[in-house]
């Protein structure tokens, strides 16, 4: 278990109580603390007002699903705790494999701290349930944190460079099945942006000709975005634009997008050249190729998968590559 020998690095003090706990969060998250929330929202903004800033990682990694956040942290870097609180909020639910997932970890726990075979025994014989840090732990460690999933908490590093650029327009461009859309899903529910999406913008028919698609980042309306969006992005005032629907080609809802203080611009081709620096922040979405091609497939099915394989993937990786989008952005997530 590589992330409770590096809990072990980061916290000492651990004993097997607090390896029990960590098992218990790896799998189970936070949810326990969430049955009452108004309760728990009251007792987070004590906590938050209590706690110092300190030094520590701004986030942990305790499972591959499941990280820590640490107040201390998030208090230095000037960032806002609603948004946290409201990270901490979406992590609430239990995936269907927690409690097979807490028996492996608690195994792989056996094998590494001393005691926790003991101690683990014991515990069962109470039933699976949450518990606290040591005495020796919390005594040592301080800790003021929050679990939260580790998919909800991939927007961090874009939270840290919206509150220091004191940004209102963000853009997120990336490879297809990165997590594009889901990221500025999150967005909206933390910070109460809106989202322009690029895929609204398609290429419609009289356009899709064999000199344009032979342009590298050619296979957007970008003429589009430039004239319905972008002179808007950042009036602060109420617009709307036109949105193209694939299954009809043809032009159909518009979207609108109210006053708010942030937008989001998700989507390939978002930071294409062609519309300037419009963003004050850039963020490129990043994913391996086979793990690219499994969330494809499991998306879209096998025939759009091969779409996506032999055209736009194609076209989206020469636009990555000649117009420098992930080199030239400001967060790689």
């Amino acid at each position: 278990m590589i992330y409770l020998r590096e809990q072990r690095k980061l916290h000492p003090s651990m004993e097997a109580q607090d390896a029990l706990k960590l098992c218990y969060q790896a799998a189970f998250g936070a949810e326990h603390l969430l049955s009452d929330v108004d309760g728990a929202r009251k007792y987070f903004e004590n906590e938050f007002e209590a706690v110092c800033a300190t030094q520590e990682p701004l986030y942990e990694n305790i499972s591959d699903k499941v990280c820590r956040v640490n107040l201390g942290a998030w208090k230095r870097e000037g960032l806002c705790a609603d948004w946290l609180w409201k990270i901490f909020l979406l992590s609430g639910e239990i995936s269907a494999d927690s409690s097979k997932a807490f028996a492996e970890y608690a195994v792989e726990a056996a094998e590494e701290v001393e005691g926790f075979q003991g101690f683990f025994g014991e515990y069962l014989k109470g039933g699976i349930r949450a518990v606290h840090h040591s005495d020796r732990y919390r005594c040592a460690e301080q800790p003021h944190y929050r679990v939260v999933k580790s998919e909800i908490a991939r927007i961090i590093p874009v939270l840290q460079k919206i509150s220091s650029a004191n940004a209102k327009v963000v853009s997120i461009d990336g490879k297809a099945a990165s997590g594009k859309t889901t990221v500025s899903k999150v967005l909206e529910s933390v910070i109460n942006s809106q989202t322009v999406h690029m895929d609204h913008f398609f290429l419609p028919p009289q356009l899709r000709l064999p000199h344009r698609l032979g342009e590298i980042g050619g296979n957007v309306h970008y003429e589009r975005f430039q004239n319905e969006v972008l002179p808007y992005l950042k009036s602060g005032k109420k617009f709307s634009y036109r949105i193209f629907d694939c299954s009809i080609m043809d032009y159909g809802e518009t979207n609108v997008i109210g006053e708010c203080p942030y937008i989001v611009v998700e989507g390939a081709y978002s930071a294409h050249p062609f519309f300037s620096d419009y963003a004050e922040v850039k963020v490129f979405s990043d994913v391996d190729e086979r793990e690219q091609m499994r969330r494809i497939l499991v998306r879209n099915g096998e025939k759009m998968a091969k779409r996506f394989s032999d055209e736009w993937i194609p076209m989206e990786e020469a636009y990555f590559a000649h117009f420098r989008i992930k080199e030239n952005a400001d967060i790689i997530i």
